[in-house]
């Protein structure tokens, strides 16, 4: 098989929402390879997570949206390459850095003693109070109430006071009781947690062991770290001093020095812990809590120079995503109407983006503006360069939308689903004009859909959501013809092109399952005509097919009942090209 490189790297991506007093997980531990120069497309049912997983490749995620987990690395040479000038500043911050991670390097001898001293502090925490585990167990019974509750208040304000007195007073009881419960609960809690603690201070015996073995841990360590930093540590600190300088240098001065002191205390407490900070892995972990690392590679006597591991889940400074959105990621949305300012020409908009991320001239902006209005199909552009929006056609306005989303030469073109609001046959010319377009400019597309038809037009390789996890990925070709999540034989079920006249047109019964629960099985089973009792009870692995394609299903487990697809969906290649007018090569 072709080595490919891989432009984004997606490494077990969970993403959550505060919603309404509750968290909402609408992404569930993901993992995608995106290569360079393809095409893929993230498929499923409304509410599948289709944009709110590609809203991640660009910090594009709602207020109150936030990523839990995982890792989005983004290998783009250009971005990761970063150079420092080595002056006044560069040099201030390298000798603080220095001089305190030698200070700080002092502590690596008594690690263990220290974690041992950290062990003994949480046993006689948990003796003189709830564990963990009973803290867990306890919130989770007041949130479940409080869940409740909320629902039933929001409930309670959709009825009519006039014909609904009834309901509304029904309604205000159970509140009533949800109240006293959740009261109760606390009080429970906060007095078993009293009593725990009396308990635990009344046992002078446990008390005084606890005591000497403190005092012993104690003294050790005194010893331990009373050293100087050895000689290894201090070249490993110079180094480490040249990456903090190399990480904080695209800051102001005063973002530096803030970025400075929060690396130095991660890096500190990484040391006290016995980190091994010459791991490149650990390195990056200890720094991602702070921002991204940059790691050193050489320098002149005028610069540092280094590159970046852009793990996209790190970067919060709007600067920062000011280099990556639109620059290095554009999106394309549903509606080119919303996309498009009104008031303001279409020329303007896209000048203005190219001046903004390309530094170059007006009249160069203009040239550039015009070229790309030939290039995706917008004919006399030069007349139609001082339009507005509400003068195009809707695809027109589409085709503006793309020309602004390649103005910067983006690496990954995200297409949220851009021909939804436009007619079947303005449709297939906008699919055409993207794939035609990515042979010109290399990007690597990322199409979200629910519509197959486009899926076997444009991608190259699919990946079917559901619930917030990827359950099938695969080709084209694997997806299409040899699909094996029962998932997947519904969506393509489901497809009128498919079905002969007279046939009843298959829909897929009940819906998805809430995500403000915990899952338990697979989330498709309820819904799956070939359930198995297992589906039911634990969640299914991701099976390897073959090299290129995988389902998470229990079905692919050697001891499951060999169970075929549905007898519409076999043998489908010819329907499908005939239905959707594919391109064979």
């Amino acid at each position: 098989m072709e080595e490919k490189k891989v432009l984004l790297s997606v490494k077990d991506l969970h993403v959550k929402f505060r919603v309404r007093g509750r968290i909402l997980t609408a992404i569930r531990g993901i993992s995608l390879d995106i290569y360079e120069g393809e095409s893929i497309a993230i498929v499923g049912e409304s509410g599948s997570g289709k944009s709110v997983f590609t809203k991640t490749f660009a910090g594009m995620l709602d207020s109150n949206g936030f990523i839990s987990e995982g890792s989005l690395v983004f290998d783009d040479e250009e971005l990761a390459d970063t150079t420092v000038a080595i002056n006044a500043q560069a040099h201030k911050i390298m000798d603080w850095a220095k001089k305190d991670l030698d200070e700080s390097a002092k502590l690596i001898p008594g690690a263990a003693t220290y974690r041992q001293m950290l062990e003994l502090e949480s046993e006689k925490r948990e003796r003189g109070g709830l564990s963990e585990e009973e803290k867990e167990k306890a919130e989770k019974a007041v949130k479940e109430l409080t869940a409740q509750r909320t629902d039933l208040f929001n409930a309670k304000q959709t009825y009519d006071p006039k014909k609904e007195k009834d309901k509304i007073k029904a309604a205000g009881d159970q509140i009533k009781q949800l109240d006293a419960q959740i009261k109760d609960l606390e009080k429970r809690n906060e007095a078993e947690a009293k009593a725990r603690k009396a308990a635990a201070a009344a046992d002078t015996a446990y008390n005084k062991q606890w005591d000497e073995k403190m005092a012993i841990l104690k003294s050790r360590y005194e010893k331990e770290i009373a050293g100087e930093a050895t000689a290894k540590d201090r070249a490993r600190n110079e180094i480490l001093a040249k990456e903090i300088c190399l990480s904080v240098g695209r800051h102001s001065p005063r973002k530096q020095e803030k970025l400075t002191r929060g690396l130095l205390a991660a890096l500190k407490k990484a040391m006290q812990m016995g980190v091994d900070l010459d791991d490149d892995q650990q390195r990056n972990l200890v720094f991602g809590d702070v921002t991204f690392r940059v790691r050193y590679l050489d320098e002149t006597a005028e610069k540092l120079h280094g590159t970046c591991v852009l793990d996209l889940t790190k970067v919060t400074d709007p600067k920062d995503w000011t280099k990556i959105r639109g620059r290095r990621i554009a999106t394309v949305f549903q509606d080119p109407m919303t996309s498009l300012n009104p008031i303001i020409t279409i020329g303007k908009q896209i000048t203005s983006i190219i001046i903004k991320h390309q530094g170059c001239s007006e009249v160069e902006a203009r040239r550039r503006a015009l070229e790309l209005m030939h290039k995706v199909g917008i004919p006399k552009a030069e007349q139609r360069f001082d339009d507005y929006p509400f003068q195009y056609s809707g695809g027109m306005r589409q085709r503006i939308v793309i020309a602004i989303a390649l103005s910067c030469q983006p690496k990954i073109l995200i297409c949220d689903e851009p021909t939804t609001a436009l007619d079947v046959t303005i449709q297939a010319q906008i699919l055409k004009l993207i794939k035609d377009l990515q042979k010109e400019f290399n990007y690597t597309i990322v199409f979200i859909t629910h519509d197959l038809g486009v899926v076997a037009n444009i991608a190259d390789r699919v990946a079917v959501l559901y619930a917030g996890q990827i359950i099938e990925l695969g080709t084209v070709e694997d997806v299409f013809y040899d699909p094996r999540h029962p998932y997947t034989w519904a969506l393509l079920s489901s497809l009128p092109q498919l079905a002969q006249a007279g046939d009843k047109l298959y829909s897929i019964t009940g819906t998805p399952p809430s995500l403000y629960n915990k899952i338990v099985g697979d989330p498709f089973a309820p819904r799956n005509p070939f359930c198995l009792k297992i589906d039911t009870m634990e969640e299914p692995p991701m099976f390897q097919v073959s090299e290129t394609h995988f389902a998470k299903t229990w079905l692919l487990d050697p001891r499951a009942p060999k169970i075929d697809k549905p007898e519409g969906i076999h043998d489908i290649h010819e329907k499908l090209v005939r239905a959707f007018n594919i391109e064979e090569v």
